[in-house]
């Protein structure tokens, strides 16, 4: 009863969730749908915006049932799009009948007598028991999955065979989902967010393809740029639903999935900090770039800012915001692999302990340069005599652990407000996490860990919480605070709040962020996003969590995740959560409520398409960032733009 008080209480003081995802709503848009310039094809109730090829209005043989559009009856008839399209995405989901067999065609003209004679088809097959050696998703005689080269490189060494087939679907009767991106100068297909094939139309490979396969007797194939999107009627039982559409402008922008643009700007924190013991030219004469990933405080009121760099060096700003000229405070170079050898490796991560001023300690996680592939976590003290150097031979490795590859390896440790630290490991690396290693808590990858390093038991240099979630569980490992993340690049906790926010790096079409919670999971590699991955089978993701936010990767292709501001410089950051994506260069801020799980907005900060690789804060709340540098101008803040 008590219960039922407070969730009544909670949403009258919450006036009602505002729900990201559209799951379970069938061919609806969701919020970050809507803002980012998707719209429906299909609006679950009538076959309205659809007709028969060269025929007014659509026959009887297709049925519109409980949300969904099928092809039921014989007769039916090839259907197309109301509208033509240029450049586009589609996204659209189907359900083929078991040995079943249709297609999707695209840039459909109807000059010709059947649609397949100008509009390429994507295959739609029951892969298992279907009449046709073309499986769904290819394009018909065209183009069939494969791994890109790097993908193949990495899994041989790692004892995976690089030729494996490659087929993401689920079996007939289940739905599958279909992304199709087209635009003159690539295009792209994947069938439950696994990429398959890229390919140009009238590019040389395209023609070639062609001419080997039945169309090249048709003239007119392939060769309009725009045109209708066709649903095939080959005779067997299939249905659709959640068909959506994003016309893409020659340009190929969209629309920013935020509610307005702030007036406020970025600018130089430091404009005339000069760097220790770094030089942006070496002896050889090549370009040396600066590339902080850590910007932080010792929270001993000092005042003073760290800054951890990949490359192995810690410095600090002796007199915070006003000082002119760092102090190299650690150098590990000789043990850290330099980011030139491994674009996901290096020094990724830094945290001080919350008792710093008696202690004297702090944490380092980096990549070893003795050991491939090898992360460690290491502690190291302050220098007694000197309070703005630590010492180098100080290293006392807590934990080791081999990675099975070059990247994933998350980066971000930090305090959290109960004194443990966390840690977030990536899912192994490569793509679409070919070990499974996201819904596995037998391991340690994919997973935020918590540690106590203030004890040590048995033959481990630190404890375990004895509230840690999987504690009592024989095949988990205990460490595990949470799991189901593909790559979190970067964490943080509100300082005011103690929310854990983390923001996962997506795989080929969903960008994240999330409130992370004790015990849960969130998801990958079922999922990426709310939306459903690969066919190892979103129905097995146990008591996943949604994300608070996602964003697509025609808005941006790799988060950042930053900071909810706590500062007092720019009021109407107050209690935002600020993050960015590195490929774009976008800045936003998130306006959520975490205790009513409600969004209240989601706010674009103009930039100059800065490639944000992390950021911090010092202890008042002020909010930075750090992007790579070769003139050691790197870290900025935010001001007013007036």
């Amino acid at each position: 009863m008590k219960l039922r008080y407070a969730m009544v209480a909670a949403l009258l003081f919450c006036g009602g969730t505002q729900i990201l995802r559209a799951e379970g709503k069938l061919n609806k848009l969701s919020e970050s749908d809507r803002r980012s310039g998707w719209r429906l094809l299909f609006d679950g109730k009538t076959t309205k915006g659809w007709r028969n090829y060269k025929k007014e209005g659509v026959s009887d043989g297709w049925v519109v049932e409980d949300g969904v559009l099928s092809r039921a009856k014989k007769g039916a008839g090839d259907i197309i799009s109301e509208e033509q399209f240029e450049g586009f995405e589609l996204s659209i989901e189907f359900r083929i009948s078991p040995g079943g067999n249709s297609g999707i065609m695209f840039h459909v003209t109807e000059t010709e007598a059947r649609p397949w004679q100008t509009g390429p088809e994507l295959q739609i097959n029951d892969n298992i028991n279907g009449h046709d050696p073309q499986k769904a998703g290819w394009l018909y005689q065209l183009y069939s999955p494969g791994r890109p080269g790097w993908m193949k490189n990495v899994e041989a060494k790692a004892g995976l065979d690089p030729e494996r087939e490659l087929d993401a679907c689920h079996p007939a009767g289940q739905w599958n989902h279909i992304y199709l991106k087209q635009t003159p100068n690539q295009s792209e297909v994947m069938v439950n967010g696994v990429s398959y094939y890229r390919f140009q139309k009238g590019s040389d490979d395209w023609n070639k393809r062609v001419a080997a396969s039945k169309f090249a007797k048709f003239k007119n194939f392939g060769k309009p740029t725009k045109g209708h999107i066709c649903l095939q009627d080959h005779g067997d039982y299939v249905s659709y639903r959640n068909i959506k559409v994003r016309e893409l402008p020659k340009e190929y922008d969209v629309p920013d999935p935020s509610n307005s643009t702030l007036a406020l700007k970025p600018v130089l924190a430091f404009p005339d900090l000069q760097w220790d013991n770094w030089e942006p030219i070496d002896e050889n004469g090549k370009v040396v770039p600066l590339r902080p990933l850590v910007i932080t405080h010792a929270g001993d009121d000092s005042g003073r800012i760290f800054i951890a760099t990949q490359s192995g060096t810690i410095h600090v700003l002796p007199e915070g915001a006003k000082s002119k000229k760092t102090v190299e405070y650690l150098n590990i170079k000789d043990r850290v692999l330099h980011w030139k050898k491994g674009n996901e490796e290096g020094l990724l991560g830094m945290a001080i302990h919350p008792d710093y001023k008696k202690t004297g300690k702090l944490y380092i996680y980096y990549t070893s340069s003795k050991e491939s592939h090898t992360s460690i976590l290491s502690e190291f003290q302050v220098d007694p005599a000197n309070p703005n150097k630590a010492k180098a031979d100080s290293e006392r490795i807590i934990w080791k652990f081999a990675q099975p590859f070059a990247n994933h390896n998350g980066g971000t440790i930090a305090f959290g407000p109960d004194g443990y630290l966390y840690m977030a490991l990536g899912d192994g690396g490569s793509g679409n996490d070919p070990f499974d290693n996201g819904q596995n808590i037998s391991t340690l990858l994919g997973s935020i860990m918590r540690i106590d390093i203030n004890k040590t038991s048995g033959d481990k240099q630190y404890a375990i919480p004895p509230d840690n979630p999987f504690v009592k569980s024989p095949w988990a490992k205990p460490e595990i605070y949470a799991y189901g993340f593909r790559n979190l690049w970067r964490f943080s906790f509100d300082s005011k709040t103690g929310d854990l926010w983390a923001a996962d790096v997506g795989q080929n079409q969903w960008e994240e962020i999330n409130i992370v919670q004790a015990g849960r999971n969130y998801g990958w590699n079922r999922r990426e996003g709310t939306n459903g991955f690969s066919n190892r089978g979103q129905g097995t993701v146990i008591n996943a969590v949604d994300p608070i936010w996602e964003y697509d990767h025609q808005v941006g292709k790799s988060i950042t995740g930053g900071e909810v501001y706590r500062g007092t410089a720019i009021p109407e950051l107050q209690g935002k959560y600020i993050y960015a994506d590195f490929v774009t260069g976008k800045i936003w801020a998130l306006d959520y409520d975490v205790k009513c799980n409600k969004l209240r907005g989601n706010y674009r900060i103009p930039s100059n398409k800065m490639p944000v690789m992390t950021f911090g804060s010092d202890q008042s709340g002020e909010v930075y960032f750090g992007i790579e540098t070769a003139s050691g101008k790197g870290i900025y803040r935010f001001a007013h733009d007036k």
